[in-house]
């Protein structure tokens, strides 16, 4: 197994209502389960590829709750990485070199069943997670915009948390309202559902808790 460690910052969209039920073992508002997220590596490798600065991206669906599989998924690699750092980016969100559930990235993977050829795209990433604010474009794919929710009385900023001391991609994030556009196979027409936006410290056995 090749030892790797990310360092950085998600910034995601489904299409539940705010909180998403996933995130409470319960099953998906629609019933069906559809996301596109981006990622920026602060910092990071790949046994000996550096990932530092490099960003990537996804799409996934599946008919219904992510546990009963059948997914399609699509993902997308920075077009800035090497050859090398794309391979390096791609086996991550493919789950590979990664303890068996210890990540998103390896249930996502499992649970999709048509697993699309991957992407090498212009990224942009604009993202404050302490905000709740962002803005992800991956080139003639997908769009996502993000911004806090709002007291539909007062319209003043509402900040909500979930904190997962157990969870395998995160152990805070912030919620936020999300929307989003795509143009590619995943057709995806989201507008101000689940937004999420957090800090990101895997390693082939899951969270690094003590810096995540």
């Amino acid at each position: 197994m090749i030892p790797w460690e990310i360092h950085g910052t998600e910034f995601g969209n489904c299409n539940c209502d705010y909180a998403c039920p996933c995130q409470f073992n319960s099953l998906p508002n629609h019933g069906f389960c559809e996301a596109a997220v981006g990622y920026e590596v602060e910092r990071g490798h790949y046994g000996e590829v550096k990932l530092d600065g490099l960003r990537m991206a996804a799409m996934y669906q599946w008919p219904g709750a992510v546990h009963e599989g059948n997914g399609t998924m699509q993902l997308i690699v920075d077009e800035a990485a090497s050859a090398a750092q794309r391979a390096a980016l791609i086996a991550i969100m493919n789950g590979e070199d990664t303890e068996d559930a210890a990540t998103m990235w390896w249930i996502f993977t499992a649970m999709c069943s048509n697993k699309l050829e991957p992407l090498v795209r212009k990224i942009d990433f604009e993202v404050d997670v302490a905000a709740r604010r962002g803005r992800v474009v991956v080139a003639d794919t997908f769009e996502i915009t993000g911004e806090p929710l709002r007291n539909p009385v007062t319209g003043k900023e509402h900040q909500v948390r979930i904190d997962l001391p157990h969870g395998f991609e995160f152990t805070i994030a912030e919620v936020g309202s999300a929307s989003t556009r795509s143009t590619s196979a995943i057709k995806i027409n989201l507008d101000s559902t689940y937004g999420q936006f957090c800090e990101l410290h895997l390693s082939n056995t899951g969270i690094i808790r003590d810096a995540a």
